[in-house]
């Protein structure tokens, strides 16, 4: 082996180079992935900021939370119990200061 070959399986865990050439590509597309996520929460984040404002602006409350059971659901229905999770995360970021 390599040392090439023996720090890719090393930093994969893999056994083989093939495997962790697999892996390091399979990471690359997460890392990919991982980085759209976050501009959607980022561009999420922007677009509720635009609807409290102009919910508080006419004289609503900041939070609205049977739309907050709606997304709560939706997320629970889509991924499970840990889409629960996922969605309070989001919901606690979109918020905002309170």
């Amino acid at each position: 082996m390599t040392a090439t070959t023996t720090e890719s399986t090393e930093k994969t865990g893999a056994r083989t180079t093939e495997a962790a050439e697999l892996i390091t590509g399979a990471r690359e597309r997460i890392d990919a992935l991982d980085d759209r996520i976050i501009g959607l929460v980022q561009e999420r984040m922007a677009v509720s900021a635009v609807i409290q404002k102009e919910r508080i602006a006419s004289g609503g409350r900041r939070v609205n939370l049977s739309r907050e059971m709606e997304i709560l659901a939706h997320y629970r229905e889509a991924l499970g119990k840990p889409g629960t999770t996922l969605a309070m995360t989001l919901l606690e970021l979109c918020r905002g200061k309170i």
